[in-house]
């Protein structure tokens, strides 16, 4: 070793990634429309068979709901987290309206056709997804959910749920992680299976897909617009924890 101390090399930090509707990108994603669009189809449709499908599964194996909530859960977590990690570098993997919406509402980089085609997607593969689960399980292809869900105290879980995924993600972008996306996003959304009272839907896309199925993982119709106006009350929360806490790296960063 050389008595004499080298100098060391400059690091020099990434700007925060932003793109094209790329939350959960490293990179801006750079694809078509229309591939965007299908990856964002797909994926939300192979979530909501997860979701849907490990939770029939669940209740033929065991008549513990606390096993049946894990089980489904742990299919959950790395059901998504294979996804983000497959399909994030194509659309971004939001899978989710809200997801869209905040990235379209901080950063106008989607334009309102980009916004209502990815949001068109994520309702229409949360249904096919739904479907497909029942399919695969001997179900009734389509059966309303009779799960009722208006309790109070599970829209309060929603809003939680909901503001903690939005401040994760756009945390993430704000401080250079997003390469953490896969497996953070998972994380977080098995931690608020078990933390909510709701189990963590934080999606209005996948909750429509969910009353599509009388099953274990499904939600009744009627309770659809409490949940649904409890989530975009999440992401707008969600939004402000991200303003309130974060904002100074981007005044931070036009100084310079």
């Amino acid at each position: 070793m050389s008595a004499i101390a080298e100098p060391r090399p400059t690091i020099t930090e990434p700007p925060p990634a932003s793109g094209r509707g790329c939350p959960l990108a490293v990179e801006p994603p750079t694809a078509p429309l229309l591939n965007r669009v299908a990856a964002e189809l797909v994926g939300t449709a192979a979530l909501v068979t997860v979701v849907v499908g490990s939770g029939i599964q669940a209740t033929e194996l065991s008549q513990d709901v606390g096993l049946q909530l894990l089980a489904n859960s742990l299919a959950t977590v790395f059901g998504l987290g294979v996804l983000i990690l497959l399909l994030g570098p194509v659309s971004g993997a939001h899978f989710n309206p809200v997801v869209t919406l905040a990235e379209w509402w901080t950063d106008r980089r989607l334009t309102a056709r980009e916004v209502a085609a990815y949001v068109a997607a994520q309702i229409v593969g949360a249904i096919g997804g739904a479907i497909l689960a029942d399919a695969m399980f001997g179900e009734a292809l389509v059966s309303w959910s009779t799960h009722d869900r208006s309790a109070g105290h599970l829209l309060i879980g929603e809003v939680v749920a909901t503001a903690g995924l939005v401040l994760l993600i756009f945390g993430l972008a704000r401080t250079d992680h997003l390469r953490f996306a896969p497996v953070a996003v998972a994380s977080y959304i098995g931690a608020a299976y078990w933390f909510t009272s709701s189990t963590s839907f934080a999606n209005p896309a996948v909750t429509i897909g969910r009353a599509f199925t009388d099953t274990f993982a499904g939600i009744a119709p009627a309770s659809l617009p409490g949940f649904l106006g409890a989530q975009l009350l999440g992401g707008a929360l969600g939004l402000l924890l991200v303003a309130l806490i974060f904002d100074h790296r981007r005044r931070t960063a036009g100084t310079k």
